[in-house]
């Protein structure tokens, strides 16, 4: 049975939300959400907004967060897939964007063929299979591929932190494709992402300020946000150190679970 919440407007702090990566920081990465921080989440959730910001798609937060009978869309009250670019409240859709029609096929042909090839040409001990992933709001590029395995991603996240692959294609990539107005930010074990510069974890802020201009709406004067990739380079680094938001870092679900129940009496 699905728990009862205050109406937005009725939290005890009612202009404050906390936002949470998903990998990382409320799963271990591509792993399920425990128990125990659902828990956590809806405790808080009694007492101010939640929401969580990824850069994977609906679908992955799906797998990670919900159940086949509860939908992800449900335990949040903000969802912001693909940092926002595809968003709920409530369970009910907000504005979308898409990359594709941003950048055009031609460019995004000249993008993806490059990474192909720069792929074909990498010496690394494995690779498997889906090298681009293609999303709403941006590309993920993996350069031993989306298909490896938990004990290969965790084998290949530990060869490139010795050998720099992914840094390195970055930089690359930053070179030959800088005029396009790209952002290219490492996050998780084995990829990066690509989409415009602004469209980062940032790009869901932008929803929030939305909702203070609607009928009902709340303006939220207090934007927690928990991440793990809060370094420079990071997925979580544009939001974690925005003005507009307290940041958080963490290490792990464990360490974010600490951290709420510190902040919010849990």
């Amino acid at each position: 049975m699905a728990l009862a919440y205050p109406p937005l407007a009725d939290r005890p702090l009612k202009n404050t939300i906390c936002l949470f990566d998903v990998d990382g920081t409320l799963t271990p990465a591509r792993l399920s959400v425990s128990p125990e921080m659902l828990n956590l989440l809806a405790r808080l959730r009694q007492k101010c907004a939640i929401g969580f910001v990824g850069g994977s798609d609906l679908r992955k937060q799906q797998e990670q967060l919900g159940t086949p009978d509860v939908a992800v869309t449900t335990l949040f009250d903000f969802c912001f897939s693909e940092n926002g670019l595809t968003a709920f409240k409530n369970g009910a859709p907000l504005a979308a964007n898409s990359f594709i029609k941003w950048i055009g096929e031609e460019q995004y042909k000249e993008l993806a063929s490059f990474i192909l090839h720069y792929i074909a040409d990498l010496d690394i001990p494995i690779k498997r299979g889906t090298f681009i992933e293609f999303r709403n709001g941006m590309i993920n590029v993996s350069p031993i591929g989306r298909n490896a395995s938990n004990q290969e991603r965790n084998e290949y996240e530990a060869y490139d932190k010795i050998h720099g692959v992914r840094k390195a294609f970055v930089e690359k990539l930053r070179e030959r494709f800088g005029h396009l107005g790209l952002t290219f930010s490492i996050g998780g074990q084995i990829s990066f992402d690509i989409f415009p510069t602004g469209w980062d974890k940032t790009y869901c802020l932008q929803h929030l300020e939305n909702d203070a201009k609607r009928p009902g709406g709340i303006q939220y004067t207090e934007i927690h946000f928990f991440g793990d990739k809060t370094f420079e380079g990071g997925n979580d680094y544009e939001i974690y150190v925005d003005p507009r938001t307290i940041g958080h870092s963490v290490a792990n679900p464990e360490e974010t679970a600490v951290k709420m129940k510190e902040l919010f009496n849990l």
